[in-house]
């Protein structure tokens, strides 16, 4: 084989894996964007190496990507965008080859925006070790080699991690139509402005979160179920300003967004808002008001590409 068609193969044979290098990534960082720069870099790497002597091509690449968004946890940079709690992950919407496996509770969780908020309160490596062990299943001895530790400390970073993540684990699981109704009935609740029922729907300790649309230096934070359905009641009357603001009068579209339902703001084929939503025990727990351009922008991608159902409302 000349050197061309050797090159053609090896590109190819790095595509064949870029759909689970990008989702490992992405599960990583919480941002489609960086993971994208690390799977890109990760390319750059495989087309540097002496690929003659890379043994086991899937082992090497996924090295190279978990150290590489390794690196970028650790950075000064990153440390500095995630502590002053401006950050939120960047929601995609189902069906995105970025989530990754989907057949385990485990691997359906770890992409959850809710868990990969709480991967936040981990170090690098217990992030790492967790990822690699919940959501791609390897082994404790594949991830002593990916990592470069022993198999005892990849168990003791999983130990802590488990511990963690279960500690603040809201719920679980929810079926397909039990959410899609609690969401129908916040839409109305919060349509009508109906504050009490707005207070039934949410859990006792519930939570709202808000992104500003990227006009705040921090979250905005919410904590009460009172609190809440007066923010939530503002928020969702529409006023010409909001209208103005999203270039035009939005409709609204139920969606599931990494596994949870939401809420999708569209106007045209672009979506300017997106209220992600976690449930326990029949019940709301967590809000999340995503309108950042920035953090809807693969979203807005695979929208294009989405057959969306009709609208919940068709005029906001």
């Amino acid at each position: 084989m000349d050197s061309t068609a050797t090159d053609r193969f090896d590109i190819s044979r790095f595509e064949a894996g870029r759909n689970r290098l990008a989702s490992l990534a992405y599960r990583l960082l919480g941002s489609a964007a960086d993971a994208e720069d690390a799977v890109q870099d990760t390319f750059l790497h495989w087309q540097a190496a002496d690929r003659q002597l890379i043994k086991v091509p899937e082992a090497w690449l996924t090295k190279v990507v978990t150290n590489l968004c390794l690196d970028r946890l650790r950075s000064a940079q990153a440390r500095r965008e995630r502590a002053v709690g401006a950050w939120l992950p960047e929601p995609l919407l189902d069906g995105d080859p970025m989530l990754g496996p989907a057949e385990t509770f485990e691997q359906r969780e770890s992409v959850s925006l809710a868990v990969l908020t709480l991967m936040e309160r981990l170090s690098p490596l217990e992030r790492a070790v967790y990822v690699l062990r919940e959501a791609f299943s390897y082994s404790h001895a594949g991830i002593a080699e990916i990592l470069d530790m022993t198999e005892s400390a990849s168990q003791q970073h999983l130990h802590r991690a488990r511990r963690r993540v279960t500690a603040a684990r809201r719920g679980g699981e929810v079926d397909p139509a039990s959410a899609r109704k609690i969401v129908e009935e916040f839409l109305a609740a919060a349509s009508s402005g109906r504050t009490e029922r707005l207070v039934a729907l949410l859990t006792d300790d519930a939570t709202a979160i808000s992104d500003g649309a990227g006009l705040a230096e921090k979250l905005l934070r919410y904590d009460t179920p009172r609190r809440i359905a007066a923010v939530v009641r503002a928020g969702f009357k529409p006023t010409p300003a909001k209208r103005r603001f999203a270039g035009g009068t939005p409709a609204l579209h139920y969606a599931l967004v990494n596994g949870a339902p939401a809420l999708l703001f569209v106007v045209g084929d672009q979506v300017v808002g997106a209220v992600t939503f976690d449930v326990a025990d029949g019940r709301i727990a967590t809000v999340r008001g995503i309108a950042a351009p920035s953090r809807l922008a693969r979203l807005i991608e695979a929208w294009r590409r989405h057959e969306p159902d009709t609208p919940l409302i068709a005029q906001w």
